[in-house]
């Protein structure tokens, strides 16, 4: 058991299994930014969203505002860069975080399908900030004890931990599981990344009709979203 949370941190920070995931993470979010910011740079459109698709009409915005598009592609790939080399991975991480917060935000807002992943995306950046805690903490307003002090002396004399963290990775596990679950059923209904996509969800449901009607209003009559789930709910209270 640990005496303390800065205890727990600094046996993590020794522990190779700590270490390999931490690598993992840095990896796996700049691998995230990596093609969306060649895309950019290249001028080329993000996302294949129909252009009436509620975050297909942010895209498209997006896609219109010239070089501030190209300046978005090139600050994407600086802070993936910044993530891959072990100096420099905390600012890439610090960086990271407002960039991913917005999209998580914007992808929940607009009930796109790829909110597991961007959720994933700032569930391993906020790791990535707590693993460099130690370094982090000078800017916080943070006291340091003489515990604390105590103990950072105390892990850094010890040799790496090969002892797997069973309680941490099913944590992990756990974590992931809840972003699905509650992904599953935060919404009574999504737009899909289609019409197509869509309109395959008004089959063997108990209120066909409002569903098509909300399909309809997005895709074919390109109305705002919010508009849409006004229709979708009067759709559903005639049915």
């Amino acid at each position: 058991m640990f005496n303390n949370p800065g205890q727990f941190y600094y046996e993590a920070k020794g522990n190779k299994w700590f270490r390999y995931f931490t690598v993992f993470c840095r990896i796996a979010l700049a691998l995230g930014f990596i093609p969306s910011g060649i895309v950019k740079l290249t001028g080329e459109r993000f996302t294949a969203l129909p252009p009436n698709h509620p975050l297909g009409h942010y895209f498209d915005a997006l896609f219109q505002t010239g070089y501030y598009y190209t300046f978005i592609g090139i600050a994407q790939l600086v802070i993936a860069l910044l993530l891959l080399i072990p100096r420099t991975a905390l600012l890439g991480a610090i960086f990271y975080f407002p960039t991913i917060l917005n999209i998580v935000i914007l992808a929940y807002a607009t009930r796109f399908e790829g909110t597991r992943i961007t959720t994933f995306m700032l569930l391993a950046n906020l790791y990535l900030l707590w693993w460099d805690y130690d370094r982090l903490k000078y800017i916080l307003p943070f006291k340091r004890s003489a515990t604390d002090i105590h103990t950072i002396h105390t892990a850094k004399a010890k040799p790496l931990s090969k002892k797997f963290p069973f309680a941490f990775f099913g944590g992990v596990i756990a974590a992931i599981t809840a972003v699905v679950v509650i992904n599953m059923f935060i919404y009574d209904i999504r737009p899909g990344n289609s019409f197509e996509e869509c309109a395959n969800g008004c089959k063997g449901i108990e209120q066909p009709t409002a569903h098509c009607t909300f399909c309809d209003c997005i895709y074919k009559q390109g109305k705002p979203l919010d508009s849409c789930l006004q229709e979708y709910k009067l759709a559903k209270k005639r049915e």
